[in-house]
């Protein structure tokens, strides 16, 4: 696919973010069919944005990282898109509940890097990224699409609409998680003050750290790198569907602190 193409893909998701509304799908000419196409609009997807909206990139999130949901859509690994800054808050947030369709929360384990992971010629695994990791947190991401039925859309366009991203928001920030066992963290997650879900760090490639390895290890393959200072998220630990208006989510990490967002 050329740039013409992926550029009027880009736009039509732009559209439909800004206008608030919703595709079927891309049409034939501009719609992708394998992983690089598909990055290629990302790529010009949130270019658009970013002049629009300003902004700048603040690290990437990792969708797609649970085995289960991979085979659903035909994966054999995750996916990933940048977080950008005008969509990125902190806990406690309130989001307007017109701001999206979906509204899927997704309780995540995210990390802030304090130093770079260029291309040194080996791939990164998790006990060598451990290191570069400064900060654990958890977070909450709001998960929306541009697609009507996103379950049918296809990975390609998923991650052409940077892998469904609507908000995030995070929490405070530990440097001192070494005694936290990342492997098997508990997350509780809360509706109104009622338990409605609960979750387990193992479900993300059974390790947030795995999923860290892989986000260095794609952006290299893509010719970038995780710079110092950015964050990063590692896939949900578990999601509890269709928040409403009034409705207020808490996610429980225990030792990685509580987040929190009300809808208006």
């Amino acid at each position: 696919m050329d740039r013409t193409h992926q550029d009027a893909a880009a736009a039509l998701l732009l559209g439909a973010r800004r206008d608030f509304q919703r595709l079927t799908a891309l049409p034939d000419d501009c719609q992708p069919d394998n992983e690089a196409d598909a990055y290629g609009i990302q790529d010009r997807f949130v270019a658009q944005m970013l002049a629009e909206h300003g902004g700048e990139i603040v690290g990437y999130k990792a969708g797609c990282t649970n085995v289960t949901a991979q085979q659903q859509l035909g994966l054999s690994s995750p996916f990933a898109g940048p977080l950008c800054s005008f969509f990125v808050m902190t806990s406690p947030a309130v989001i307007s509940s017109d701001a999206g369709f979906m509204r899927m929360m997704e309780a995540e384990i995210g990390f802030r890097l304090d130093r770079d992971l260029p291309d040194t010629g080996s791939p990164y695994t998790a006990q060598t990224v451990r290191p570069a990791l400064g900060s654990a947190f958890g977070a909450i991401e709001v998960v929306d699409s541009r697609y009507r039925d996103w379950t049918t859309a296809g990975a390609p366009q998923l991650i052409a609409d940077n892998v469904c991203t609507g908000f995030w928001l995070y929490g405070e920030e530990s440097t001192d998680f070494s005694h936290i066992d990342l492997a098997n963290h508990p997350v509780q997650v809360y509706r109104n003050g009622v338990r409605a879900e609960q979750g387990n760090s193992a479900n993300v490639l059974g390790n947030p750290l795995n999923v860290a390895a892989w986000l260095a290890n794609h952006l290299i393959s893509r010719g970038s790198c995780l710079e110092s200072g950015q964050l990063i998220t590692t896939g949900t630990m578990i999601a509890v569907n269709g928040a409403e208006k009034g409705d207020n989510v808490a996610a429980d990490f225990g030792a990685l602190g509580r987040v929190e967002v009300n809808f208006i």
